[in-house]
C-alpha cells in the first residue's frame, strides 16, 4: 500500500478510578484544557491547540495505559515540554511521582505518573 488511509492519531483513552478527581488533575497539574465530561462518562481532555485528545476512562479494574517490560512499566505517551526543568519542578511540587531528569546524546526526559499509575514520558 502507497497511501494510508490514517490522517492521524485523535485520541488515545487513559484509565482513571476516579473520573472527576482525574479530570481535575489533568487540568489544573497538566495545565490541560477539560472540554467536557459526558454521560457515558468519560472526560475529553484537549492537548494544547492540536486535534489530539486525551479520554479519561473510568474503571474499577486494576489497569494503566502503559506496559511493562520485564515487569517494569513502560511508558506508552510521550509528551514534549520546551520547559522540561520547570515543568519536573512544578510535578513535584505538587506531590507527584516524578522520576530523576535524564539525558540520553542531547536528548532530556523524564517519566512521571499520574494519581491513578498511568505511566507517562515527556521530553525536550
Amino acid at each position: 500500500m502507497s497511501k494510508s488511509f490514517i490522517e492521524q492519531v485523535h485520541y488515545i483513552r487513559i484509565p482513571v478510578r476516579d473520573l472527576d478527581k482525574s479530570a481535575q488533575w489533568y487540568r489544573d497539574v497538566l495545565g490541560l484544557q477539560l472540554l467536557t465530561i459526558t454521560e457515558d462518562p468519560f472526560a475529553i481532555i484537549k492537548v494544547n491547540e492540536g486535534p489530539f485528545l486525551l479520554i479519561l476512562v473510568p474503571t474499577q479494574d486494576d489497569t494503566f495505559s502503559h506496559f511493562t517490560i520485564d515487569n517494569e512499566p513502560a511508558f506508552n505517551i510521550g509528551f514534549t515540554s520546551p520547559e522540561l526543568s520547570n515543568f519536573h519542578q512544578h510535578l513535584l511540587e505538587n506531590e507527584v511521582k516524578v522520576e530523576d531528569i535524564k539525558e540520553d546524546n542531547g536528548h532530556a526526559y523524564f517519566h512521571f505518573y499520574d494519581p491513578n499509575g498511568n505511566k507517562f514520558q515527556v521530553h525536550w
